[in-house]
């Protein structure tokens, strides 16, 4: 992902310059990448702790209940993928966000999930109605 960003920023720079656009290509590729860097629950998990600030790994581990070996292989997804930053001091290893925006990309997609939800309990209850009616 650091290569295609690169490749990207050059791009970008040569805008500014009177040159070539951004390429669709490449902001569609490193779009797919940050979502695929996302595409798992525990990922999610841990950057919904992380949105409030730095955490150790033993800090995530313990909040999460999870065991230490599935926090940094994820961990490790995530800081392979840029999403994520990590500070050594001493024997500890402290992650954060890369970007702050990761967590208002995480807030709308709790907006979605939330829109579907309330559309979903909306036709159950329709259809519950219509069930009730026809007994």
């Amino acid at each position: 992902m650091k290569q295609l960003f690169n490749e990207s920023v050059e791009s970008y720079t040569d805008e500014a310059e009177g040159r070539a656009p951004l390429p669709t290509e490449s902001l569609q590729e490193f779009k797919a990448e940050l979502f695929r860097a996302l595409a798992h629950p525990t990922r999610i998990r841990l950057l919904e702790q992380l949105r409030t600030g730095e955490l150790s790994v033993s800090e995530l581990q313990q909040r999460l209940g999870l065991e230490m070996a599935s926090v940094s292989q994820q961990l490790g997804v995530l800081r392979g993928r840029d999403v994520v930053v990590a500070r050594r001091e001493g024997s500890s290893v402290f992650y954060r966000l890369r970007d702050p925006a990761v967590g208002q990309l995480l807030d709308v997609a709790r907006s979605i999930f939330n829109t579907r939800l309330a559309e979903l309990q909306a036709l159950d209850r329709k259809s519950t109605r219509l069930n009730s009616s026809h007994v």
